[in-house]
């Protein structure tokens, strides 16, 4: 993997603008879920939220988040950009695989809702809303300050 030294700058560059476009539509798709719910099953608005939905999740998150992945796993194979046996590292990766699980949460819910299946109320959706930011605060805090050695 030392071909990609050179380019290490422009990776990195390229690997926060994924995960920025990622988190950006992580932060919203459960907002469209409070406001789906707001509707009528079978109407004109729920239908609209639908293909917003459907929008966001293939055109946004679904790249940004294959990006990000890819992007992330070259820079962890660079010798020299990681330190594995730092406890940052660690505390990062079990947040980013919680995003990539609630990534999938998101799914489910997107597909119940496309089915008109209202298994989860507005406030549910308020409050799982949080999560992605939660996560973005431990991933962001474990990268810059690096609390865990």
């Amino acid at each position: 993997m030392d071909i990609f030294i050179p380019y290490l700058l422009w990776l990195k560059a390229f690997h926060m603008i994924a995960v920025i476009a990622w988190m950006a539509g992580m932060l919203y798709l459960p907002r469209l879920y409070v406001y789906h719910t707001q509707t009528s099953v079978g109407s004109v608005e729920s239908a609209r939220f639908i293909l917003m939905e459907r929008r966001l999740s293939l055109a946004i998150i679904a790249p940004a988040m294959t990006l990000t992945t890819v992007l992330g796993i070259i820079l962890a194979l660079i010798p020299g950009v990681i330190d594995w046996h730092a406890g940052w590292w660690w505390a990062k990766l079990i947040a980013v695989v919680g995003l990539f699980g609630f990534h999938g949460f998101c799914a489910r819910w997107r597909r119940q809702l496309r089915h008109e299946q209202r298994l989860h109320s507005e406030k549910f959706f308020r409050m799982v809303n949080e999560v992605p930011t939660l996560l973005m605060i431990i991933i962001v805090i474990a990268i810059v300050v690096r609390p865990w050695g």
